[in-house]
């Protein structure tokens, strides 16, 4: 009879790619400080380790906005902005998932908290500008982001910005004068009469472009279309059992005709409004 462990211990390593791909995680700090030097702006993407229906992976919302960092980690270097990529933030706020399994829930005061640590240590280490992202679109998980970069942010010295489209800013009240809002050009209104806002058409065809091997795609044809309006969304938006009431199986919109190509082209254009709004704020434009 062979041994188990023996049999583990033995098998073949896959080779992938690392998990903290192209973030700072990947340097040493005498790298870090070169960069620093050289007058490199930092970028954070935000999201949250929830549920995503029977299709997508809980990870989610942290695969896309650190997909978005990288790309526009390659935009700004092309204009002569160098970037550091931090290590991604997963620990946020789950209002509307709360009730799903493996949706984990982190206090707002928590996650600003946490974040106004980091930041601190990045301006310790003579970082002047932060940039960060949001892949979750909970509004209190947004509105602790928000929070944090402002709390965060040091007078003569680091400063932070939440970089969003202003529907997000609208959605979660913020003040328009607030410079640590830093709005992109307007993403297009979504098609069609029915709402697709969580592990839908949109997501699901981010998710086919940048990582299709965590997508269970023999789960996707099965899943029919939610059709779900405003004030269902409205309603889903409440949370907690609410949410899974509105969404039973935890998704909400079309899933089924999500199209890879698509997805791409969504990336490119939301990498590149957050690019331009970057450049814009380190010109004094914005």
């Amino acid at each position: 009879m062979s041994d188990p462990a023996s049999t583990t211990a033995q098998a073949p390593i896959a080779a992938g790619e690392p998990i903290l791909k192209d973030t700072i995680a990947e340097m040493t700090s005498g790298e870090v400080v070169e960069a620093i030097g050289r007058g490199a702006v930092a970028l954070w993407a935000f999201g949250v380790v929830e549920q995503h229906g029977p299709h997508l992976p809980t990870g989610t919302d942290i695969y896309i906005p650190s997909a978005r960092l990288r790309a526009v980690k390659r935009l700004l270097a092309r204009d002569g902005v160098e970037a550091l990529i931090v290590p991604p933030f997963y620990w946020g706020v789950n209002h509307v998932s709360a009730s799903f399994p493996a949706s984990f829930r982190v206090r707002p005061e928590i996650m600003v908290g946490l974040m106004c640590d980091v930041i601190d240590s990045l301006g310790g280490d003579g970082i002047r500008h932060l940039f960060c992202v949001s892949g979750h679109g909970d509004a209190l998980h947004n509105k602790a982001v928000l929070e944090g970069v402002t709390t965060g942010s040091r007078p003569g010295g680091i400063q932070a910005a939440f970089v969003a489209d202003p529907a997000l800013f609208a959605r979660i009240g913020a003040d328009p004068a607030n410079p640590h809002a830093l709005a992109t050009r307007p993403a297009p209104a979504p098609a069609g009469p029915y709402a697709d806002v969580h592990a839908g058409d949109w997501e699901t065809s981010l998710m086919l472009a940048l990582n299709p091997e965590v997508v269970r795609r023999d789960q996707i044809a099965d899943l029919p279309p939610t059709n779900l309006t405003a004030d269902d969304l409205a309603e889903w938006r409440k949370g907690h059992d609410h949410a899974r009431r509105v969404t039973p199986d935890g998704y909400l919109g079309d899933p089924a005709s999500a199209d890879a190509d698509r997805g791409r082209a969504d990336l490119d254009r939301d990498a590149r409004a957050i690019a331009e709004a970057i450049r814009d704020r380190l010109t004094g434009a914005r």
